[in-house]
């Protein structure tokens, strides 16, 4: 009888759509997720950020179905509503492979990056939000390694140094233990650093259904007459070393026979605020450059995938170092690289090198790129066929923790022989085993 209950509960187990999926959401204090949305009016320091809160952090409604005007950094809320209604949501810590702490320190820092205020003031929240986690009975299980949060914001807001001028910029969350034995999400990750790991930027298309994203798609698919054979969008850098965006911005003004479209952002005009507007200039051109800004990656690379524009990067550090759960690693099936030398030392004409691309290859890259777009957008809800963006993310934060709990099983089991043979097992460092 024993041995048939056994078999049963095993049955049971293998029949599990959950088993090792499960995730464990920690109930935070609302200082850390809650209260940062319901006084959005603190969050900008510049305009009114409150339209962009609602509809669970979409922003605005553009129309009555999918597409809202989302801000580029609300990502942690947006995965927040969303893991909510995750299927392998588990109210038990116990058989949770993955703790999700829903923090929003891109909404909490933006807030501080700006106007003079000092380190105790911009690292407060992140020392709050570690001091709690490393109290509850969940961290000591594997010392964090199995907790993951989302910033919202590129990685180098939250990299100063704790020993760093207080004007240096962002706040030191990265660089607390804490944070350094998590998996953080974010939309910009540092080549350098071991646990944070790029996700796409939220685009303005959130659909709730599979046949949604297949009609968006054939709708993309259709805009094979292109009028334009490239487009940008963005301001101008004069004052940083080595951008190219004034070179670029040249060369498609004075692209012949109006092949280039430009969207100049430099006195942010209705024209380059409007997602309207920027997705049918997209779905206009066959390529859409992407060149660093005030960091390498641009959410202008996203919307341009979701309109079936082949993006043109200028650095690795844009793309090919950063989305790797989401893109291929063949960087050549979706996009077109120019190094950046030959466009600031003129012997580069970008209309030039578009133009000699064969119609064949241009039509099996945006084929590529249209695939690509069920990885690139956040859902309202789970889709039925497709992953999204969420959907990869997840599968991947669950591979990489099964991963380090394999390990943690390794250490300690080798601590308790070195402990057993000599009693010094203790001494040997969690961290020092990665």
């Amino acid at each position: 009888m024993n041995q048939e209950r056994a078999e049963k509960r095993l049955i049971n187990v293998q029949e599990d759509p959950c088993s090792g999926r499960y995730i464990y959401m920690h109930d935070l204090p609302a200082r850390f997720n809650h209260d940062l949305v319901t006084k959005c009016h603190t969050l900008s320091q510049w305009f009114d950020f409150c339209p962009y809160v609602k509809n669970e952090g979409f922003g605005p409604r553009l129309n009555e179905t999918s597409w809202y005007a989302t801000n580029q950094f609300m990502l942690s809320v947006i995965f927040y509503n969303r893991m909510k209604k995750y299927e392998c949501l588990t109210t038990s810590s116990f058989i949770a492979s993955a703790i999700y702490a829903p923090f929003f320190p891109g909404l909490e820092v933006g807030r501080f990056l700006w106007g003079g205020f000092n380190s105790s003031v911009k690292d407060a929240a992140a020392l709050n939000f570690s001091t709690w986690l490393r109290r509850k009975p969940e961290w000591s299980r594997m010392f964090g390694k199995d907790h993951f949060f989302v910033a919202g914001r590129i990685t180098w807001d939250f990299r100063r140094l704790r020993n760093a001028n207080s004007k240096s910029w962002g706040n030191a969350l990265l660089n607390l233990p804490e944070a350094k034995n998590m998996t953080m999400l974010t939309i910009e990750s540092s080549p350098y650093g071991s646990n944070d790991f790029a996700i796409p930027y939220p685009t303005f298309f959130h659909p709730s259904s599979d046949r949604e994203v297949i009609e968006w798609q054939q709708r993309v698919r259709k805009s094979t007459r292109r009028r334009y054979l490239f487009a940008f969008g963005g301001a101008p850098r004069p004052n940083m070393t080595g951008s190219v965006r004034g070179e670029l911005i040249s060369q498609c003004k004075n692209a012949i026979g109006n092949s280039c479209r430009l969207l100049n952002c430099l006195h942010k005009d209705d024209l380059c605020n409007s997602p309207k507007n920027i997705i049918k200039t997209y779905m206009k051109s066959d390529f859409c450059l992407q060149p660093p800004g005030d960091s390498y990656t641009r959410k202008s690379t996203f919307d341009s995938i979701l309109a079936g524009c082949i993006p043109v990067f200028f650095h690795p550090g844009s793309a090919y170092i950063q989305y790797l759960w989401h893109f291929p690693k063949n960087y050549t099936k979706y996009s077109v690289f120019i190094p950046m030398d030959g466009i600031k030392n003129g012997s580069v004409n970008v209309r030039e090198l578009l133009s000699k691309i064969p119609d064949s290859k241009v039509f099996a890259l945006r084929e590529e790129v249209i695939r690509l777009i069920p990885r690139i957008i956040y859902a309202q809800n789970k889709l039925e066929t497709f992953e999204d963006a969420f959907d990869v993310s997840v599968k991947m934060v669950l591979r990489r923790i099964e991963e380090a709990r394999i390990r943690f099983r390794q250490w300690k089991e080798e601590s308790r022989r070195k402990y057993y043979f000599t009693g010094k097992g203790e001494d040997h460092e969690w961290d020092s085993y990665f």
